[in-house]
């Protein structure tokens, strides 16, 4: 059986249905997942990392779990979790690429390398995923693509290789299911640098109509989002956005290694999307 935490999110909804269609026993499990969340056969678990302990009873007969963390658990410990779920064969912790291009941001970088290293030291075997930006992030300019066919970002023509989140899925229950994964570490990104005026681009094309991309200054956008997210957290964003490093612009072959494909470009994310923009 295989423990899906988060699956409710871009990745964990996917790699739920994917588990589940390739003929596994899967318990999904998120804060408030109802069986209406879940496909048929499925076993849906109301459960909170934060408390660890409320975990336990989802992990019974586990064989491996995918183990997804968010900011929301950074005043926990990182020991506590991951013990909470090394009692199966395998840990999958889908993590960051910021634990080592961010590596001393709290958001980014530290918490994330704090738990790969309780993945590491659990005594249980482990894969580390490491993605990137994700194309999902474009979500945020559904609202104004559906009322004005705009939208307004900064650093208009500085790409990043972003990852579709299905990708990642479909590594997690490649890596979840197969053997000769454990111990590895892959970074996983999108196959081209993307910028955000060519998503825009994309996203029009998708929708067949013009959207206009407008761009922002950095103080522009650090305003709109400290309304949502402290300002180190988006000091550090603008930073990725506005002058990611060299690791941070790779595009890693590690999709394709496991797949034995290459990743989505983000314009086909935009057409298998185009609803949440009309």
């Amino acid at each position: 059986m295989i423990v899906v935490t988060g699956a409710t999110g871009n990745v964990g909804r996917t790699l739920v249905r994917l588990l589940a269609e390739a003929g596994e026993e899967v318990t999904a499990v998120s804060r408030r997942i109802t069986g209406a969340d879940v496909p048929e056969g499925v076993r849906a678990f109301a459960a909170d990392l934060a408390d660890p302990a409320g975990l336990r009873p989802a992990l019974e007969g586990a064989d491996a779990v995918f183990l997804l963390t968010g900011g929301d658990l950074f005043a926990r410990e990182p020991k506590e979790i991951v013990a909470a779920v090394s009692g199966p064969g395998r840990v999958v912790l889908l993590s960051s690429q910021g634990v080592v291009t961010r590596p001393e941001s709290e958001s980014h970088g530290r918490f994330g390398a704090e738990m790969e290293r309780a993945v590491m030291n659990s005594g249980t075997g482990w894969t580390i995923l490491r993605p990137g930006g994700f194309a999902s992030n474009r979500f945020a300019w559904a609202q104004p693509v559906r009322a004005s066919r705009t939208v307004a970002a900064p650093f208009g023509d500085v790409g990043l290789p972003v990852i579709d989140p299905d990708d990642i899925a479909e590594v997690a229950a490649a890596v979840l299911r197969e053997p000769g994964h454990d111990g590895r570490i892959y970074e996983l990104t999108g196959p081209e640098l993307v910028t955000p005026r060519q998503s825009a681009a994309a996203i029009g094309e998708a929708l067949g109509e013009v959207v206009t991309f407008v761009e922002q200054s950095r103080e522009e956008a650090r305003a709109e989002m400290l309304a949502f997210m402290p300002g180190p957290v988006a000091d550090t964003t603008l930073a990725i956005l506005g002058e990611p490093t060299p690791a941070e612009r790779r595009i890693s072959p590690d999709v394709e290694h496991v797949l034995g494909r290459a990743p989505r470009p983000f314009a086909a994310w935009a057409r298998r999307n185009a609803a949440a923009f009309r």
